[in-house]
């Protein structure tokens, strides 16, 4: 027996000690109680949560935030200048440099996203999850990564080419090419495309393989493969469940409106709404506090109204009674159209129903009632010379900021009601200052202009012309003919149809039109008084075609040179 316990003793000494040994057994650290990178991305459900995290970074990107990259979408363009704040790219020369917080901030949200899905994307190869399941997600990931790819390449042209999952600090970072880059975003899309459900089988705001064949198309575009953009944008025009919304439509029905307005009201963006038109559309739920915050559109891009004051027959006051639902709720005007948007792309299409009183508002009745000129109309009637055009009255553009204030921000009278203005507006406070509603991403306007630019692409007019009429006929607008249909019809067409629904930033440095076109239309704004006030146009150089590399990215890059685009010094 003793024999035994001493053979026995001696056998558990050296399996201990033989355990001792491998460290990767024995000393190895297995949390369980907090995430580390080896246990958070495990099971569908922690999948799911890394997928959902890619869906939230580009409506924060571009919908619901007030930081630098989010206005630099639509700053210096021919759309709009920022009318707040001068130093906002109005000053392009001097702001878009190597260290603007703009171009950082939106290189470290974009590679965000890369790097999300380069997460998701490694880890999923090894994960025990079920196939259907795998399939789906690493689909919407590659979606992603192709999206994010697009943005940097559109931007920045050539950036470091990511497709793995980083898990050491790096330093010796190059430069793809700007096709190097497109081409990834292609295999990315082709493979997505294949992983994907059609969008009549996901839910509200999923990605599709409609989706990534309508990113597609412009991928195509940019790699200058014009036959195979027209055939994946066919793809989608085709597919049965997808059609332009030609009738009205959706929950306003009984309000005025025409078809085009019924796209952006309030429970009418998403498809199961019955708008087949949708191909994308960020999802925001008021008062979910899983969903995203509000918008913001109201206060980025509607006339500073409310602070208005006229002089009428000696009398000082204010032009309208105050902040209402109605006029799209508080707004300060950060970004102010430009008069080319507001103008001259509907110089030769009056009756266009895309520049109809329910999509763009011109004029409003003085509703102050303590005013001389109340009830008389603003602009009709000759106030409006008194405002100044910087911010505080232009046209409202309603189609982005469309949508049903909710009745907590209504201003109510001491026994709870309601306040109106004289012609029954309802009065809100000045939180009111989102749009409330779901925003599109993709629709399939769009595509047919892709699809349309693809088509100029093989130096074909007739066909993008016959593409471009299918939107202007929903619009009641004259056809475009063979003859007049150019990049820069389709950039004006781009601007009927899409205002600040498309990020028009990244359209005019894909084409390679930024410079030109925002010297064209975006180099000086009428300041009050009379005065002629600089833009972005004024200073934009021809190297402004590409934005700068960030110089924080440069100087930490010390194992690698990280070229800088031409023109720029760090």
């Amino acid at each position: 027996m003793k024999t035994f316990y001493q053979k026995t003793g001696i056998a558990v000494i050296m399996a201990l000690f033989a355990v001792s040994c491998d460290e990767s057994n024995f000393l190895e650290e297995k949390p369980l109680s907090i995430y580390t990178a080896e246990n958070s991305l495990v099971t569908v459900s922690d999948f799911q949560a890394a997928v959902n995290m890619l869906y939230k970074r580009p409506g924060n990107m571009m919908f619901y935030n007030t930081e630098e990259y989010m206005f630099a979408f639509f700053y210096a363009t021919d759309l709009s200048f920022c009318s707040a704040d001068v130093n906002k790219l109005n000053k392009y020369a001097e702001t878009m440099i190597p260290t603007c917080a703009h171009t950082s901030s939106m290189w470290n949200n974009v590679y965000g996203i890369v790097n999300q899905a380069n997460l998701i994307l490694t880890r999923m190869k090894d994960a025990d999850i079920p196939e259907a399941e795998k399939n789906v997600m690493r689909g919407e990931a590659l979606f992603f990564r192709a999206f994010g790819y697009r943005i940097l390449a559109n931007l920045y042209g050539g950036v470091p080419l990511i497709t793995e999952e980083i898990t050491a600090p790096r330093r010796d970072f190059v430069r793809a090419t700007r096709e190097e880059i497109y081409t990834q975003a292609k295999n990315d899309l082709l493979e997505a495309f294949l992983l994907l459900d059609n969008i009549d089988a996901v839910k509200d705001g999923k990605i599709s393989r409609q989706m990534a064949a309508h990113l597609l198309a412009e991928i195509y575009i940019s790699l200058g493969d014009y036959d195979n953009a027209i055939s994946a944008a066919t793809s989608v025009i085709d597919y049965p469940a997808m059609q332009l919304m030609t009738e009205r439509f959706g929950t306003k029905l009984d309000q005025p409106g025409d078809a085009y307005s019924d796209l952006f009201k309030t429970g009418n963006v998403n498809r199961s709404s019955g708008n087949r038109e949708t191909l994308w559309a960020s999802q925001y739920d008021y008062l979910n506090p899983a969903s995203t915050g509000g918008d913001m559109w109201p206060w980025k891009m509607n006339p500073f109204y409310q602070n208005i004051t006229i002089t009428v027959d000696g009398v000082t006051s204010t032009a309208f009674t105050g902040v209402t639902a109605e006029k799209g709720g508080r707004s300060v005007a950060w970004m102010q159209p430009t008069l080319h948007v507001i103008y001259g792309i509907w110089e030769n299409d009056a009756n266009d129903m895309r520049i109809s009183e329910h999509n763009i508002i011109r004029d409003f009745k003085i509703d102050n009632e303590a005013s001389p000129a109340f009830g008389k109309w603003f602009v009709a009637d000759g106030y409006s010379v008194q405002a100044n055009p910087v911010r505080q009255w232009f046209p409202f553009v309603m189609t982005k900021v469309m949508g049903d204030v909710p009745e907590d921000f209504y201003v109510r009278d001491a026994n709870g009601n309601p306040q109106l203005t004289a012609f029954g507006e309802h009065l809100v406070t000045n939180n009111a200052n989102n749009s409330f509603r779901d925003q599109y991403m993709f629709r399939l306007a769009e595509t047919y202009l892709l699809r349309a630019e693809a088509h100029l692409g093989k130096n074909n007019p007739g066909a993008a012309a016959a593409d471009i009429n299918v939107l202007r006929a929903r619009a009641q607008a004259p056809p475009a003919t063979a003859t007049e249909v150019d990049i820069d019809f389709l950039l004006d067409e781009r601007l009927r149809e899409l205002y600040y629904e498309e990020t028009r930033m990244l359209t005019l440095c894909r084409m390679g039109k930024l410079v030109e076109r925002t010297r064209k239309y975006n180099s000086t704004y009428a300041g009050a008084n009379g005065q002629v006030l600089e833009s972005s146009g004024t200073s934009m150089q021809d190297y402004h075609s590409l934005w700068p590399i960030p110089f924080s990215e440069i100087e930490r890059n010390i194992d690698a040179k990280l070229e800088q685009n031409p023109g720029y010094t760090n």
